[in-house]
């Protein structure tokens, strides 16, 4: 059971952020046809640079657990609204299944903004130090 208290928190940190560093990436190398899907659903492709910034350091950031409940906030935020923006389309069985998926990744953020990184994490180390 103690393995389970001390990694649980890293574990869970690193499944719920790999979907976004993955994400992240592969709008790098799919920029172009990225950006055209944001514009076609009316949002600015203008946007891309800070929507690829925000996956992939806040990813690792949670990763890490620097910083973690900021950056599970801005995550958590960002599940939100994008599930609003691209999976409202409830008459789509795939559609609500992603906007589903968007809003319980969000609910697992906000744990992480309730609890913090845990114990295996730079934002533990650094509250021992003071």
């Amino acid at each position: 059971m103690n393995f389970l208290n001390t990694y649980s928190s890293l574990i869970g940190r690193i499944l719920i952020s790999l979907i976004f560093l993955m994400a992240g990436i592969n709008k790098i190398f799919a920029y172009a046809a990225t950006e055209g899907y944001m514009q076609a659903m009316g949002v600015p492709g203008v946007l891309l640079p800070m929507v690829i910034l925000l996956e992939i350091v806040g990813a690792v950031a949670i990763i890490i657990g620097y910083k973690t409940k900021l950056f599970a906030f801005l995550l958590a935020g960002f599940s939100i609204v994008s599930a609003f923006l691209f999976h409202f389309n409830f008459a789509d069985q795939t559609q609500s299944a992603l906007f589903m998926k968007n809003i319980a990744i969000a609910g697992g953020f906000l744990f992480l903004v309730a609890n913090g990184a845990g114990l295996v994490s730079i934002d533990n180390k650094s509250t021992k130090g003071e």
